[in-house]
């Protein structure tokens, strides 16, 4: 037990150095800070998943809308159809940055949780289709 704690100890401590690294970088640019501080008004979104959605867009500096954004990130519906014969049911290609999918999942709960606008969607996506992972994907 002594040795586990020690261990969460020395985590914290990392944890909180690499915060602290963190805001000290995002004090040298003006412009990414007011664009984290924008990301965190976001229902869900943290410092750290305002960061690392930054770092992986590039600052979004290619991406010029949200259907952009849903595509780089592989949230994007793909459906599998060949004529008449054979339909697949639709799913998201998966086929874009896979770092920032993960980064959306936790926050995308935390906003159905705690925000009133996407627990709507989210109702509303889960009494039509009766899949709350559908649900969440699209609230991410």
């Amino acid at each position: 037990m002594e040795r586990i704690k020690k261990r969460i100890a020395f985590v914290d401590n990392q944890l909180k150095e690499i915060r602290t690294e963190l805001t000290g970088l995002l004090n040298q640019d003006a412009e990414i800070k007011q664009l984290i501080k924008q990301l965190c008004t976001l229902p869900g979104v943290g410092l750290l998943t305002a960061i690392t959605v930054v770092a992986e867009t590039n600052g979004f500096e290619l991406i010029r809308n949200k259907r952009q954004l849903a595509s780089y990130a592989g949230l994007d519906v793909r459906e599998k159809q060949s004529g008449t014969s054979v339909k697949g049911k639709p799913t998201i290609s998966k086929k874009g940055n896979r770092f920032l999918r993960k980064a959306m999942h936790l926050p995308a709960l935390a906003a159905i949780r705690c925000d009133e606008r996407f627990k709507a969607v989210f109702d509303r996506l889960v009494a039509r289709h009766g899949i709350k992972m559908k649900a969440v994907v699209a609230v991410q």
